[in-house]
């Protein structure tokens, strides 16, 4: 039997022919039984990519339990984090496909960890992620037959966001062919020997199918609060899930809408080469929290009196970022004030996206370091997988030859 995909072991083999006739049913502890799912990682820079992952491999099973590594241990494999292991802890609580996380997982994966959380096996995306000396880190749990594998989300990766943040200017939008950004990206993304597919560029190509996907699909019931925001949302970090989660906490029944402004009016505000995001992967990354209920693409700058008809909202919430007037120079929340459901949130975070590419541009030259090392080592694995296949074949025809 195949269970979402991947071959079923002999226990869920099990629990599944006994639902056919004529064959004994098993005990309904036995029928009921919980396929409990491992993921690990650094979980930095957190994007839709990662949550795409951690979707995927929730449809797998019914639990999903997240290891997140120390700063001590990513430093020592790959490089320093950008986030601290405390916000990276939070970021990933907040994804909505996930049950429950390890803080401080270990860096390599082994059957031992599978065991003492009681998880069936580990899923990890189709990449591959190497310890400091080179050494597949799911070697043990791939060889014990406890291994699943998930697709890697098109379009993004960390290395790229970094190269869209360095590079200050509005190319990476329109044109990812712009010679600045290949540039850009070739110094991030590229060891001595080529490109790594695992750490290249490619672009992100958004479907319905993605959004279905990520939508919770639920309408607003009666006796819910429908609360709305709005802002750019960009680069989805901790500082937007705290004020979302205090969003989140205004009601005893919240149902939040987020308002996505699209990425011209972004522009116009924030100015630069903002949003770095744009409006596709801006909303896949705000529909994998779990305090949002539903998003507004390429919602009003002005949260007017139709927006609030429509939605029937009761509460408009901001939090402490400024407001900027609209184009015709008018607070664009002028009519939730007026109607009396305005309110200002303090989420007691002050991170701003600003602030994440401040942390990038200074931490430069050690990220496209870390970044030529990563990729230096993949290509050594890349190589080293060609001669093992070229090997095999070679050794084929001289068997059969026998």
């Amino acid at each position: 039997m195949i269970r979402n995909g991947h071959h079923a072991t002999s226990e869920h083999r099990e629990e599944a022919d006994s639902t056919k006739p004529g064959s004994s049913a098993c005990s309904p502890e036995k029928r009921k039984r919980v396929v409990r799912l491992w993921c690990d990682g650094c979980y930095d820079m957190v994007h839709y990519g990662h949550s795409n992952q951690l979707r995927q491999a929730k449809a797998m099973g019914d639990y999903l339990i997240v290891g997140v590594h120390t700063d001590a241990e990513i430093s020592k494999h790959k490089g320093p984090p950008v986030f601290t292991q405390e916000e990276r802890y939070k970021m990933v609580r907040a994804i909505k496909w996930v049950d429950e996380i390890v803080e401080g997982a270990p860096y390599v994966t082994t059957l031992e960890t599978l065991d003492k959380y009681n998880c069936d096996f580990c899923v990890h995306g189709d990449d591959i992620t190497l310890t400091v000396d080179g050494k597949d880190t799911y070697e043990e749990v791939k060889r014990a037959g406890r291994y699943r594998e998930c697709k890697r989300t098109q379009g993004v990766s960390t290395t790229d966001l970094v190269g869209r943040m360095l590079l200050m200017t509005k190319a990476h939008h329109s044109n990812i062919d712009n010679p600045d950004y290949q540039q850009h990206t070739d110094n991030f993304g590229k060891g001595p020997k080529g490109h790594s597919p695992w750490t290249g560029v490619s672009q992100f190509l958004q479907t319905s199918q993605k959004i279905i996907q990520f939508a919770s699909g639920k309408e607003p019931q009666p006796g819910d609060t429908i609360i709305y925001v709005a802002g750019a949302f960009d680069l989805f970090h901790i500082g937007h899930v705290d004020f979302l989660e205090m969003v989140y906490k205004q009601a005893e029944r919240p149902y939040v809408i987020v308002g996505l402004h699209f990425d011209q009016e972004v522009n116009r505000y924030k100015g630069k080469n903002y949003p770095i995001m744009n409006i596709h992967e801006r909303t896949l990354s705000v529909l994998a929290c779990r305090y949002v209920s539903e998003v507004v693409i390429g919602a009003p700058y002005a949260v007017g009196k139709d927006l609030l008809d429509h939605f029937k909202v009761d509460l408009v919430c901001h939090g402490k970022t400024e407001v900027l007037p609209d184009k015709d120079g008018v607070d664009p929340y002028a009519e939730p004030k007026k109607r009396g459901i305005f309110r200002a949130i303090d989420s007691g975070n002050n991170l701003t996206t600003d602030d994440i590419v401040q942390r990038i541009i200074e931490n430069r030259l050690q990220f496209e370091a870390r970044n030529q090392k990563k990729e230096a080592k993949e290509m050594a694995v890349i190589e080293a997988m060609k001669k093992k296949e070229q090997k095999e074949q070679g050794e084929a025809p001289a068997q059969a030859a026998h």
